[in-house]
């Protein structure tokens, strides 16, 4: 099979609402690459505005750490997005591994990778909004690629309305599981905090089944909020409906489990579980940035040469 007699279908990479990923080969340069076609719905006049919007953010983005766009094919009713190949996604990385990730050789230094793909976003003032392993590409060679840019936004540029259900659920902050819409960077900062520790423990750190579910699984690790530790929790939509009754009995059951106390996250030392702690902040305006982060003393080891060294390695997840 062909796409417009450009690229030949190697095999499907996995199927969505939007449409279907497959991997594939340029017929001119043999290059492999990886194709999004996506189906524009009938009742569409031309394409959709999400759409428009994923092709114009992916068009003006140029970086090391971020999934490159090489071409667009357009034929009514499909949209085809070619992108670089890489080879796991990091759900699929951890899976195929079976076990947590290496404290410094991975942890760190996907995180490290992360954290700039996501720096150069935030600074042009772009905010993923749907960070979660398996919008983050690991080639063999160890290098972090975002992908999947279909729910970003410019930050600061008036739309509709944002909308709380953007993050998947178990990366989702606790300020926009209370229905806020007024969000900026801090959302992807507190999904990558999640990553961070899920990298460790080699599960999902909270996986809750609703937003009241996901709310006492974060609760439950990381104590119950206060006037102190989040100032504006009572300002968004569903904080009466979410925190002043069905949490109401919550406040003597939080901290059964401490995350920070927890053995398999001693590994990271007191400088990564500081970071930690920072990304997982419940106020957002008090949440570490992505430039802070980067700048923390947990990094201050993670060298040019230490960077160079991991890169001559190839993953082996199996």
């Amino acid at each position: 099979m062909s796409t417009q007699g450009r690229y030949s279908k190697i095999d499907k990479l996995g199927e969505g609402t939007y449409g279907s990923v497959y991997k594939a080969q340029s017929i001119s340069t043999g290059k492999i690459v990886a194709l999004k076609r996506m189906n524009i719905p009938p009742e569409e006049d031309g394409i959709p505005a999400t759409t428009l919007r994923e092709v114009c953010i992916l068009r003006e983005m140029r970086h090391e750490n971020i999934v490159e766009l090489q071409d667009i094919l357009f034929q009514m009713p499909k949209l085809t997005l070619v992108f670089e190949f890489v080879d796991y996604d990091l759900k699929k990385y951890m899976d195929l591994k079976g076990s947590s990730l290496d404290p410094e050789r991975e942890v760190k230094h996907f995180l490290h990778q992360m954290l700039c793909g996501l720096q150069y976003m935030h600074i042009r003032s772009i905010v993923h909004r749907d960070i979660k392993p398996q919008n983050i590409l690991i080639s063999k060679e160890l290098n972090v690629k975002l992908a999947d840019f279909g729910l970003a936004r410019i930050d600061g540029i008036p739309v509709k309305k944002y909308s709380h259900e953007a993050v998947t659920l178990w990366y989702r902050s606790p300020d926009v599981i209370l229905g806020s819409v007024n969000y900026g960077c801090s959302v992807d900062v507190w999904s990558l905090g999640c990553i961070f520790a899920e990298m460790i423990l080699g599960v999902p750190l909270f996986n809750g089944k609703s937003d009241a579910d996901q709310l006492i699984k974060i609760f439950t690790h990381l104590g119950y909020p206060t006037s102190s530790s989040w100032p504006s929790m009572h300002v968004y939509p569903k904080s009466k409906a979410l925190l002043e009754e069905k949490m109401a009995s919550m406040n003597a059951k939080c901290l059964q489990e401490n995350l920070y106390a927890r053995q398999e996250l001693a590994v990271l030392g007191a400088h990564g579980l500081e970071l930690l702690k920072r990304m997982l902040c419940f106020e957002p305006s008090q949440r570490i940035s992505v430039s802070e982060a980067l700048n923390h003393p947990y990094f201050h080891n993670h060298s040019r040469e230490t960077i160079h060294s991991l890169h001559s390695r190839k993953a082996k997840p199996r």
